[in-house]
């Protein structure tokens, strides 16, 4: 598959600003050695292309996009984002929801593959993005204090409420649908860009099949069950 294929298509003005940067840089680096410009101006030019050099080949593999295999079966739920969970937790969720439900949280470090994807089935009924703070993304308060986007799908399972929230470095989360659409189990929905956190809002009865700690990928964990 060529390499372009596996990057998600929001990565693209990164990944080509970065480039002409650095060959902007170059020329004048080429420039400057020729004109015989101060060694300590010259040095200094070459550890910024450097920085700029390392910044546009770090940028594929931040928005790289790699196929998953999601696993197959009633009553699944998948992880939405790969990183690490952080926090599950019984809450009442009263704007959309309007019951008591099961939170769990995913922070996602720079390191992470930052596509999000759906946990379950289901329509989109709702898509709403909320203006806010940018606190580090795993502190507790974050989910209602920072911008963040919800999509909720309604599934077999019952309601489900997604939430990308933005962080400290990630001021950008993207969501690529709208009400009325249809999402599939692991299908790719959206992204937050450069680290943050998303939680996800399942029902009371579903079976948590993951614990604070563990490390799980969008579209493949199982992260919990429903046996109806």
């Amino acid at each position: 598959m060529p390499l372009l294929s596996k990057v998600a298509h929001e990565g693209y003005p990164f990944i080509l600003g970065s480039l002409f940067v650095t060959v902007a840089l170059a020329f004048l680096l080429y420039w400057i050695r020729r004109s015989g410009t101060h060694q300590f101006v010259f040095s200094l030019l070459v550890f910024i292309t450097c920085a700029s050099l390392l910044i546009t080949l770090f940028m594929p593999y931040f928005f790289r996009d790699p196929e998953r295999v999601t696993p197959q079966g009633e009553g699944l739920f998948v992880a939405p984002a790969d990183g690490k969970v952080i926090l599950i937790k019984d809450v009442y969720e009263k704007e959309y929801l309007d019951s008591d439900v099961k939170e769990i949280s995913i922070f996602m470090s720079p390191l992470n593959v930052h596509v999000n994807r759906a946990p379950c089935n289901g329509q989109v009924i709702a898509v709403q993005h909320k203006a806010g703070k940018f606190l580090a993304a795993y502190k507790d308060d974050a989910s209602m204090k920072n911008e963040h986007i919800d999509m909720v799908l309604d599934s077999k399972q019952g309601k489900v409420l997604v939430r990308q929230v933005a962080g400290f470095i990630a001021r950008r989360a993207v969501c690529r649908v709208k009400p009325g659409d249809t999402l599939k189990r692991g299908e790719r929905y959206g992204m937050i860009k450069f680290s943050s956190r998303l939680d996800v809002y399942l029902p009371k009865d579903a079976k948590i099949m993951v614990k604070p700690g563990d490390k799980v990928k969008a579209g493949e964990t199982v992260i919990a069950r429903q046996n109806k």
